[in-house]
């Protein structure tokens, strides 16, 4: 694979004409095949910051490479190696999803005869193959999701955005959704994802970037900076009932979701079997555990705090 990144940003500035400063020199990196996570607060300039990567948005300083191809100075040919997937559903409703996907494919000039094999090919990928032909208003919400998917993919593009895409969707629709993505990143894709939904970023991106007010306050493999926490949570199946009273242990933080659930955050350094000794002698057996998913928005939050402070 190629080391050339596929997304470089170099001090990417962007003020618009009300004089709101929406990126303040951000820069950063997205290697080839990475599942990459743009997160950050309302505000922040996520949008703007993808908007200027997808052409939207002019930029007022600052330079963007994709793939080694600069944006400004070869507009076209950098757009044929991006795919956009936008938070709103921008189809046409009373057309059918086969129709969609080769009507796209036209306006980048691909010839009809194959715009047609890749349609079938993406429609297939995004299991929506049996509903190529009916209107695409009659589609599930998730359904609409893959089709805009299926469509940005219809390029072939090198590099894939999605700007909030599973938001107000169901929990069986988003996993579904991350299934596709998946696999679309495991063909070689690069991709990048802003989402609200913080466990979404942990289970599907390797690497990630936090924006704050223009800036970047944070940006690395994600099991890195989760690794900055210096607390651990876990969530405790315990064999009866918890007792009506959690009992006080130095260091832990017990709190029980339900009569057989317990929430458990401890320090890292802490020792587990010491743990489970001390709950034990509290009348407290512990039948299973798991990590609770909930570590980056911890550290969201404290970055984002930390960022807060900083500049008031």
């Amino acid at each position: 694979m190629s080391t050339t990144p596929a997304l470089e940003i170099q001090d990417l500035r962007k003020t618009y004409d009300n004089g709101v400063e929406a990126l303040k020199g951000v820069s950063l990196t997205v290697k080839p095949g990475d599942f990459f996570a743009l997160l950050g607060p309302n505000g922040a300039g996520k949008s703007t910051l993808i908007g200027a990567v997808s052409s939207l948005v002019n930029p007022s300083a600052g330079r963007i490479d994709v793939f080694g191809v600069d944006l400004q100075a070869r507009r076209s040919e950098a757009m044929r190696l991006v795919g956009l997937v936008p938070q709103e559903i921008n189809f046409n409703m009373f057309e059918q999803p086969f129709d969609i996907c080769v009507n796209y494919a036209g306006f980048y000039g691909i010839e009809r005869a194959e715009a047609e094999q890749r349609a079938e090919r993406e429609l297939k990928a995004a299991q929506l193959w049996d509903k190529a032909r009916v209107m695409s208003r009659t589609l599930s919400g998730g359904m609409k999701r893959r089709l805009m998917i299926a469509r940005a993919m219809m390029t072939q593009p090198k590099l894939l955005i999605l700007d909030e895409p599973t938001a107000g969707v169901d929990i069986e629709i988003r996993r579904s959704m991350w299934r596709t993505l998946k696999e679309v990143n495991a063909a070689g894709t690069t991709v990048i994802l802003t989402t609200h939904y913080l466990e979404e970023a942990e289970s599907l991106c390797r690497n990630l970037a936090i924006i704050d007010k223009g800036r970047i306050i944070e940006q690395g493999p994600m099991k890195s900076l989760l690794a900055k926490l210096d607390v651990e949570a876990f969530v405790l199946d315990v064999d009866g009932q918890l007792p009506s009273t959690l009992p006080q242990i130095d260091g832990l933080k017990l709190e029980a979701s339900d009569d057989h659930t317990l929430v458990l955050e401890m320090p890292r350094s802490r020792d587990m079997n010491g743990v489970f000794a001390a709950l034990d002698g509290a009348g407290i057996r512990v039948r299973s555990l798991r990590n609770q998913t909930n570590r980056l928005e911890e550290l969201f939050v404290r970055l984002t705090g930390q960022a807060q402070e900083q500049q008031a």
